[in-house]
């Protein structure tokens, strides 16, 4: 089973996008904070990693740079996944490493979970 995780601090989005995965044969982690990041890849390596721009405690493109600069991570395909949607956004996210930049309001979840399955197989 592929293992996504799934950075998102809207609860509620968090755990649709949770469920929908779940369904999708996917095993679900989810982290918020910077905190819940570290711990999460410090007990288990993902397959992919979705992540939101908007954290508490973090913004998206520094978790990306660390995610890049980490040996352990640097190769585990990133999607962002947001509603900040400005071309400077973008470019400096795939220009970072991300695998694809989805805004959120013009992408389905069953086309998300498309995209993921395009890139990692399953």
């Amino acid at each position: 089973m592929k293992k996504i995780l799934i950075i998102e601090d809207d609860t509620f989005l968090k755990n649709i996008e949770g469920s929908k995965f779940t369904k999708s044969g996917f095993e679900v982690a989810t982290a918020i904070t910077k905190a819940d990041i570290t711990q999460n890849l410090a007990t288990s390596t993902p397959d992919i990693i979705l992540l939101d721009m908007m954290l508490p405690d973090i913004d998206g493109e520094q978790v990306l740079k660390n995610l890049k600069a980490d040996e352990k991570t640097k190769n585990i395909p990133v999607i962002v996944f947001s509603n900040l949607s400005s071309d400077g956004d973008m470019k400096k996210m795939i220009d970072g490493g991300a695998a694809e930049f989805l805004i959120k309001s013009n992408f389905t979840l069953d086309e998300v979970v498309e995209k993921i399955h395009a890139l990692i197989g399953q």
